[in-house]
């Protein structure tokens, strides 16, 4: 499977589904210094109570991801944990938790607020985390000269960053469940070598199977819609609302296309919100630039070595090594 789907095409309803809405919930995990600045960071939520006063408690973990394939934008990994006994019934039961992209945006911020209101069962039962993926990020290390760092490979060590940490606060997980990237078996096996004592199902569509991967789902979604709005502040002039300015940021939305024609600089085109590393952006940049290119000199193939520094200067003088340090020797003929 391919690092990223650039130019899917989305229809209307898809794009819609992920463009912010305008009352869009700010959830503790948007920091916007950090997003404003193109840094990547983790977030994770408090202990639940139900979990802190029983460590030894069995609980299930699910992940997910929002904003694998826009061109504007983190990507957002996200993890929740909560009881293996109420797995099922508090977030598929009563709070009706489903695949985020399936979920009105008034009805994912609804949950992720009630994930962060003290007073909740979900806020009791309920542990979460994310991991906020800059585009400056990405880009840097698909970008990288030798040693590329793809974008499996970012999304691989953003998930096993998050579990790790759970697991250092003491949190007994038992079970875990994902999303897959690319083929679930392999994803399945490079986990549990990782983390051999846990049991790991890795699947597709697993944010529409497993009910802590689907709220897994919705804190990705919300902090990636969030943190689309922080990145717009830098642009917007107080005439527009932010979802119309570059809506959902996908290539294949033209208010998103249109938006980086717009607001394209000839040199630098645009601002750390970008990924480079997509053919959308190189694209506009390379037919911009065109008169800008720069053609860097091929090296000359002979090139100089050490050992030339120390060769003998003066052929005249192959007898004498001192005569190349410190200069000719001074005859009585001088004086």
């Amino acid at each position: 499977m391919a690092d990223i789907i650039e130019d899917e095409v989305m229809d209307a309803q898809d794009i819609e589904q992920e463009t912010p809405p305008e009352d869009v919930f700010v959830a503790p995990s948007i920091d916007k210094l950090q997003i404003l600045s193109g840094q990547s960071y983790a977030h994770y939520s408090s202990i639940p109570e139900i979990i802190r006063n029983d460590m030894s408690t069995e609980c299930v973990l699910g992940v997910d991801e929002a904003g694998r394939g826009p061109v504007l934008g983190p990507m957002v990994y996200a993890l929740l944990y909560l009881p293996l006994s109420v797995h099922h019934s508090l977030l598929a039961g009563t709070h009706h938790f489903d695949d985020s992209k399936v979920l009105t945006p008034s009805v994912r911020s609804s949950l992720m607020e009630k994930l962060c209101t003290t007073d909740t069962d979900l806020y009791h039962s309920c542990g979460w985390a994310t991991k906020v993926m800059s585009a400056r990020d990405i880009s840097a290390g698909m970008l990288r000269p030798a040693g590329v760092y793809n974008l499996n490979a970012q999304a691989m060590d953003a998930t096993i960053e998050l579990i790790k940490t759970v697991f250092a606060q003491g949190v007994n997980v038992k079970e875990i469940y994902i999303d897959t990237i690319g083929r679930p078996e392999t994803y399945q096996k490079k986990l549990e070598r990782v983390f051999p004592t846990v049991q790991i199902t890795v699947a597709k569509k697993a944010d529409s199977l497993y009910p802590c991967v689907s709220a897994a789902s919705v804190c990705a979604k919300v902090t990636r819609d969030a943190a689309l709005d922080v990145c717009y502040e830098a642009y917007a002039d107080g005439t527009e609302k932010s979802v119309e300015g570059w809506g959902s940021g996908y290539p294949s939305d033209a208010r998103c296309s249109n938006w980086l024609k717009r607001n394209m600089d000839p040199v630098f085109g645009w601002g750390s919100e970008c990924r480079f590393s997509w053919g959308t952006a190189k694209d506009l940049l390379d037919a911009k630039n065109a008169e800008l290119k720069v053609e860097w000199p091929v090296e000359d193939e002979e090139s100089t070595k050490m050992t030339d520094f120390f060769s003998l200067a003066d052929q005249g003088d192959a007898g004498d090594e001192l005569v190349n340090w410190y200069g000719r020797r001074v005859t009585e003929e001088v004086f």
